[in-house]
């Protein structure tokens, strides 16, 4: 086999951005795919790893996206790359449900091993977060007799016409898309930022025990399901001690406490998963995103008395657990464990925070910092209501893009600015894309 041929890792800008092999390019997408999928910046990637991406007209931009916290351990991480080349010339697919490999059970073992919680575990493999999202919810309801799903305001959970029911955000998730499925309710968020009043943790706590006993119904309920951090809703961190209350109220109830780690899994925050944070084992947690390093996975690992309660045949695809993205998956967990990549995560959040911080000073637009290792966000707003300003968010996001940052939006009310750069990013690319995003302040404002 070639070595593979490691890129410098240096911000380096020969065109404007997009250069003119991107414009072409675009053009031709433009021909040839769906309007409706959309791009968030026009520039075509060739090569990428560490903390740089380099596009087809020789530009090298600072990574500050991940593929939306996806190659974590960075792209092309070497460990991915060999266990996916040794695979890819053995074989490429079999399906697991016809003729099964080692690989897809060993992913299953480092999942119930690495989650959080001692309890005996199952688990099973899909290809994407919204389809991690609705066997947890098939797993939850065969489990319990029950159908309803508890949900929470500000949540995003897939683009499947079951996760968009879940999804709260309309545009432009849900738009049109319209009837979803039924026995979805939702309740409040607990989002300190802009809660009311400062006792966010009590009230929001105290809303969705009443909500779910008035509008549902304990006995009707079969899970809870609730992201740690929020993603796409704009980073929100819940108040210290919600999750765990909310976990407890599950419990108590013989509800089922479903975490979605799709964006917050595998190192992100600072803990192989966010619920580590305040102790919370959930009953069934879904993930995706980082687990293998840029290739199609995702997954379901939960208590084996509810994994096993489905009926067989009743889980799985044609190609859930492919045999390729599996060994990816092997190669990106064992690169995280090996180079204690939750520990770069937290040191990432102790370069980023301060840098924010002295920004927030200059520039009161940003209302709020938040966000865990590296998983973090700054809200902007218009004046001291809290009034979102999605223009300068938009305007910012673009200065960054221009200068060779990528950067990426979230948030119901599209203002927040999210970072997630890799965690093979060096410090160099850190403070030099923070220049960046200064600058663009400087620029926008």
């Amino acid at each position: 086999m070639e070595p593979m041929v490691e890129i410098e890792q240096r911000r380096h800008l020969t065109t404007a951005i997009p250069g003119p092999r991107s414009i072409t390019l675009d053009a031709r997408r433009a021909a040839a795919v769906s309007a409706g999928v959309s791009v968030a910046l026009p520039v075509y990637i060739e090569r990428a790893g560490g903390g740089i991406l380099v596009d087809v007209d020789g530009n090298s931009l600072i990574d500050f996206g991940s593929g939306i916290a996806v190659t974590t351990v960075g792209n092309a991480a070497p460990r991915v790359v060999e266990r996916v080349r040794a695979q890819v010339a053995d074989f490429t697919h079999t399906c697991f449900m016809v003729t099964p490999y080692a690989e897809y059970i060993e992913v299953a073992e480092a999942l119930n091993r690495r989650t959080p919680g001692n309890h005996e575990k199952r688990s099973a493999l899909f290809n994407s977060g919204a389809e991690a999202v609705e066997n947890a919810i098939k797993i939850a309801r065969s489990a319990t007799g029950r159908a309803a799903i508890v949900a929470f305001d500000h949540a995003y959970h897939g683009r499947t016409n079951l996760t968009m029911s879940l999804t709260a955000k309309n545009m432009p998730y849900k738009h049109r898309f319209g009837p979803f499925a039924g026995e979805i309710y939702r309740v409040p968020m607990a989002y300190p930022y802009r809660w009311p009043t400062e006792n966010c943790a009590d009230e929001a706590f105290d809303t969705f025990v009443s909500t779910v006993h008035t509008q549902v119904g304990e006995q009707n309920t079969a899970a809870v399901l609730i992201e740690p951090i929020q993603g796409e809703g704009g980073f929100i961190v819940p108040p210290p001690g919600y999750l765990a209350r909310v976990a407890e109220w599950c419990r108590d109830n013989d509800i089922l406490f479903i975490a979605d780690e799709i964006q917050t899994g595998f190192c992100r925050t600072g803990d192989w998963f966010a619920c580590e944070h305040e102790q919370v084992v959930p009953d069934l947690i879904t993930t995706a995103k980082g687990i293998a390093g840029g290739l199609p996975l995702a997954a379901v690992t939960g208590r084996a008395e509810l994994m096993d309660a489905v009926h067989a045949g009743g889980l799985g695809g044609t190609y859930g657990g492919n045999p390729v993205a599996c060994a990816a998956a092997l190669g990106a967990i064992e690169t995280m464990a090996s180079e204690n990549l939750c520990d770069r995560a937290r040191q990432i959040e102790s370069l980023f925070l301060p840098r924010l911080r002295t920004l927030a000073d200059k520039h009161p637009e940003i209302g709020d910092i938040r966000g865990r290792g590296a998983m973090l966000a700054i809200e902007l707003v218009s004046d001291n209501a809290k009034t979102p300003n999605p223009a300068l968010t938009t305007a910012v996001n673009k200065a960054c893009h221009a200068a060779g940052l990528v950067t990426l939006t979230a948030g119901t009310y599209s203002n927040v600015l999210r970072f997630l750069p890799p965690l093979s990013i060096n410090d160099d690319l850190i403070h030099e894309g923070l220049n960046i995003l200064e600058d663009a302040f400087d620029i926008s404002v």
